[in-house]
């Protein structure tokens, strides 16, 4: 079975593309659609696209080759649903479906071969700066569009993206790459796989990446650097055992703070730094380790304990200036954050037609921060988690899945998720699914303990003990088609989430002055619908569209708002905070990827992206942009030696704003970025 996959459709192109073409392509066990993919993210359990609880789109080497991309969260403008923006003096997010955050966002899942990639540093979030994994160790991704606490824990709230990376068996050799650009585009990979002995394999990366960020800034800075060392080694132990080792560690800088605006020019020969928030280097690390040991019990049966550990560090301290001694030198983002765990899981066959995983796992988070845990130092929680996941098959038509999960935390207490869903097999074309999703998702160490201060009696920002956990019921109706004979593929869906005690910053303007506070202000409704359509209408050619369309209504539940928050007592402030929550998603986004065998052994493709109008935070408002990449590659052979020189251009059509805070229309200007690659194979 042949399972690389190309995702995504839009309408408009489907009718322009039947019109070109007009006729089926004959159908051949070897093309590139001939069938759909198996996937494990879902239920943890290998199945079917069609016998999955949810939607799912798989992103598989050569599409990530194809989309142009330096930066792993850029390919998710391929999924439906998902938005991102560039890294700058805020590190890359990506959401799902909105209810974005001020910084790292902790409701989508993010797994590299099975660890998470959540840290308690980074506010139980992603920080997309920190990627252990370089884009040719990929082999494909797999993302869940729809909520998966059930098989991944409370971070699953909205979706889950996991990474799978290359077996060490097939790497061989040496290869050695190099970009080379504008914007100070300077990237250097180095990647060499052997055997180890007569039972094992290994593959070794390093890789640095730079850049000297967005163009045309005004009262801000950014540049981005970044160095990887990446190893994964495999053992077989016999016939039935293997052992997969994983670690390595990644560092990055980037650039933070703002240019005070009385003491710049046009020219940028005079500047100086805001005192309140001066320019300098934001330094972040990652350290992990992961050992996966699997045991085959039988024919469909097997067991597996892995254990994973992770140490993050991060640092932007500067002097304020306006505060007191002992409590000016401020490092909001530091300073270390560590993750212990350790998860056991089996996978059998209990009766006829019907097949079973569950497992359990226990971690540990570690966060010490002296300026964010003032008088605390360091905070610690332990999560204990049991989960199971079914699937069953009775008769040829129809597959049911069900799921559930138990978690207890010691800062957020215990929380039950369950999921029930069916597929209903019209034939072997059509697919219809329908299924319920009960969700939760805990808040991150700092909302329930932090303490940061600007004197002894003025606190800046509070935790909440008893914080409540977000909650989600998502209801959702889907249909895959998957049309053969015509090398087409159609996968809609179509949802309503329900999102109760959503979690914000706020100032509760009490007497004591606490500071800000997270609590729980809104309810959230999530409607929409989205697809992926995938057709390679000629052997040379393939194309991908994705579109969402997404309306989201907020209002507030109201149990932690007392009568003087300033939340409401502000005027102007209710009002925003409505529009971050109803305009956290664009209404409507699409993407399309043409890629094109061209002659003389040319690889050419073009990514084109339409945005709507959204908000990333609170004091962000991007207008609707249109965005188009393109990559021109030529693969060689010369005697023994292999590899492929390519040109790639981001943002072909100009300038445009992907992140902008308000009144500045100048601020974070994504501007047309261009670069040759070179690849040698020995």
């Amino acid at each position: 079975m042949n399972t690389r996959k190309i995702g995504s459709g839009g309408a408009s192109v489907l009718a322009v593309a039947a019109a070109l073409v007009g006729a089926p392509a004959a159908a051949d066990d070897n093309l590139f659609f001939s069938e759909l993919p198996v996937v494990a993210s879902v239920s943890r359990l290998p199945q079917r696209q069609v016998d999955a609880p949810t939607a799912v789109t798989v992103i598989d080497r050569e599409t990530i080759k194809a989309a142009g991309v330096r930066a792993l969260n850029d390919v998710f403008r391929l999924v439906p649903g998902f938005q991102t923006f560039p890294h700058n003096t805020d590190p890359a997010r990506v959401t799902y479906h909105g209810i974005t955050d001020e910084d790292f966002s902790p409701r989508v899942q993010v797994l590299v071969d099975g660890r998470s990639l959540h840290s308690p540093l980074f506010r139980s979030g992603v920080n997309w700066a920190l990627m252990p994994v370089a884009l040719e160790d990929i082999e494909r991704i797999e993302v869940v569009r729809g909520s998966n606490t059930t098989s991944y824990g409370t971070n699953a709230f909205l979706g889950v993206i996991n990474i799978v990376t290359v077996d060490p068996a097939l790497v061989r050799g040496v290869s050695v790459a190099a970009n080379h650009g504008s914007q100070g585009v300077r990237d250097y990979t180095l990647r060499g796989g052997a055997r180890l002995g007569e039972e094992g394999e290994f593959r070794v990366t390093y890789q640095q990446l730079d850049d000297d960020g967005l163009e045309d800034q005004y009262d801000w800075i950014d540049s981005f650097r970044s160095r990887l060392l990446d190893l994964r080694a495999t053992w077989r132990l016999g016939v039935r055992d293997e052992l997969d080792l994983h670690a390595g560690r990644i560092e990055g800088v980037m650039t933070f703070g703002r240019l005070d605006k009385d003491f710049v020019n046009r020219s940028g020969e005079l500047f100086r730094s805001d005192p309140e928030n001066p320019i300098r280097d934001f330094d972040q690390s990652s350290n992990w380790l992961q050992l996966r040991w699997l045991r085959t019990l039988s024919e469909g049966s097997d067991f597996s304990l892995r254990y994973a550990y992770s140490a993050d560090e991060a640092s932007d301290e500067y002097v304020d200036p306006g505060l007191p001694a002992g409590f000016a030198r401020i490092d909001e983002s530091g300073d270390r954050g560590h993750r212990s765990e350790v998860e056991a899981q089996h996978t059998f066959s209990p009766f006829d037609r019907t097949r079973l995983v569950w497992g359990a796992s226990w971690r540990q988070d570690t966060l010490r921060s002296k300026s964010m845990l003032y008088g605390q130092n360091k905070v610690s929680r332990d999560v204990s988690r049991a989960f199971a996941n079914a699937e069953w098959a009775p008769v040829a038509w129809f597959t049911g899945n069900l799921g559930f999960s138990s978690e207890y935390d010691s800062l957020a207490g215990n929380n039950v998720s369950s999921r029930a869903s069916g597929g209903f097999h019209l034939n072997a074309e059509n697919t219809v699914r329908a299924g319920y999703t009960r969700a939760w998702r805990t808040a991150s160490i700092l909302d329930y303990r932090a303490n940061l201060r600007s004197s002894a009696t003025r606190a800046v920002f509070t935790g909440t003990r008893n914080l409540p956990a977000e909650s989600l019921d998502s209801w959702e109706v889907g249909y895959l088609g998957d049309w053969k004979d015509w090398r087409m593929s159609l996968d809609v869906r179509g949802f309503r989430e329900r999102v109760g005690d959503r979690l914000f910053l706020i100032d509760p303007n009490v007497r004591d002055r606490l500071g800000d506070q997270v609590m729980p202000i809104q309810d959230i409704r999530i409607d929409g619908v989205e697809y992926q359509w995938k057709w390679q209408p000629l052997e040379a050619t393939r194309l991908m569209v994705s579109q969402s369309f997404i309306r989201i209504d907020s209002d507030y539940s109201g149990g932690a708002l007392t009568p003087t928050s300033n939340l409401v007592t502000r005027r102007g402030r209710k009002e925003l905070v409505d529009a971050f929550a109803e305009e956290s998603a664009p209404r409507r986004a699409s993407s399309l990827l043409w890629m094109q065998k061209l002659p003389y052994g040319l690889e050419g493709s073009v990514a084109r992206y339409w945005v709507d109008p959204m908000r990333w935070t609170r004091n962000t408002s991007v207008g609707g942009y249109v965005r188009t990449d393109a990559r021109l590659g030529y693969p060689f052979r010369i005697a023994r030696q292999g590899g492929e020189v390519a040109y790639t251009v981001q943002s072909l059509d100009g300038d445009h704003g992907e992140f902008k805070s308000n009144g500045s229309p100048a601020d974070r200007v994504v501007g047309r970025r261009h670069w040759v690659s070179l690849r040698l194979d020995f």
